[in-house]
């Protein structure tokens, strides 16, 4: 009788804490991040990007009606997608009602995306089905390429680097085509900071992590995935060589759809550009 008492004690506990990691999916952050400009700056003006990340439209539990609420009272001038959209193939019309979503914002200066590794489980006509359905919604897909933007009389380069997780990175390749002005990167996995020492940005969103999904009190089990995570950079804002780069807990989740320790997130990020004073 107590051995059938503690067993039942036992498995409405681990219940009850997955129903509560579970819960933890639905209670999505809105995180609001200030990038300032160097000195020397003249004539400021802010570009208000949008920085969403890894849906993993297999286990989210944000639905896009959910999501153009939290959005309504928004304004951006620039959508950042940056990966991990989807791994299977029948859940690639999922995403069609979250472009829609993203689509009625009207951003400015339009919609950038990057694939991430769990996009590249998909290949050949699966992949080009992913590709199709986001650039026939406005979406731009940067793979290893850039595209120049104008604000304030200044040329904005969106760089989108390849997933670097999957050995699909090529820095040359990306920056092939900039113009002189800032260097706006997105990337799926930000490990790949600690390769750019030859190539120059100003601010650099990606995702990846998840912030660890689950976290105890670590995220031990991401130091598997490169330099970073095994500084337990994982999340938020970090700066290498004094340059700003952020990392995005993600809308979705991989394995199980729960998080312990982390929460799905939606980022605005306010970047300061302007004309260089001469």
């Amino acid at each position: 009788m107590t051995y059938l008492f503690i067993t039942t004690i036992i498995i409405f506990f681990i219940c009850f804490l997955l129903f509560k990691a579970y819960k933890n999916t639905q209670d999505i952050k809105i995180n609001k991040i200030n990038v300032a400009s160097e000195s020397g700056i003249n004539n400021d003006s802010t570009l208000s990007i949008l920085h969403l990340s890894d849906l993993h439209l297999e286990n989210i539990s944000l639905s896009p009606m959910q999501l153009e609420r939290k959005l309504e009272n928004e304004s951006v001038d620039l959508i950042a997608l940056t990966g991990d959209f989807l791994d299977r193939k029948r859940s690639i019309p999922k995403l069609l009602p979250y472009l829609r979503v993203l689509n009625r914002l009207e951003p400015t200066h339009g919609t950038y995306a990057v694939f991430g590794n769990h996009d590249y489980v998909l290949e050949g006509d699966d992949l080009n089905e992913l590709k199709t359905l986001l650039e026939d919604n406005n979406v731009h897909v940067l793979q290893n390429e850039s595209s120049t933007i104008s604000v304030n009389g200044e040329a904005i380069n969106i760089i989108g680097i390849d997933d670097y997780s999957t050995n699909r990175s090529n820095l040359s390749l990306a920056y092939k085509h900039i113009e002189q002005g800032k260097n706006i990167v997105l990337t799926h996995d930000p490990t790949i900071v600690l390769d750019m020492h030859e190539y120059a940005f100003d601010y650099l969103m990606a995702g990846h992590f998840h912030g660890g999904q689950i976290c105890y009190p670590k995220a031990y089990h991401l130091a598997k995935m490169g330099k970073l995570a095994r500084k337990n950079v994982i999340k938020g804002l970090h700066s290498h060589n004094s340059t700003p780069f952020y990392i995005s807990e993600g809308l979705g989740q991989t394995g199980l759809n729960i998080r312990i320790g982390s929460r799905p997130e939606i980022t605005f990020h306010d970047v300061t550009v302007g004309v260089k004073a001469s």
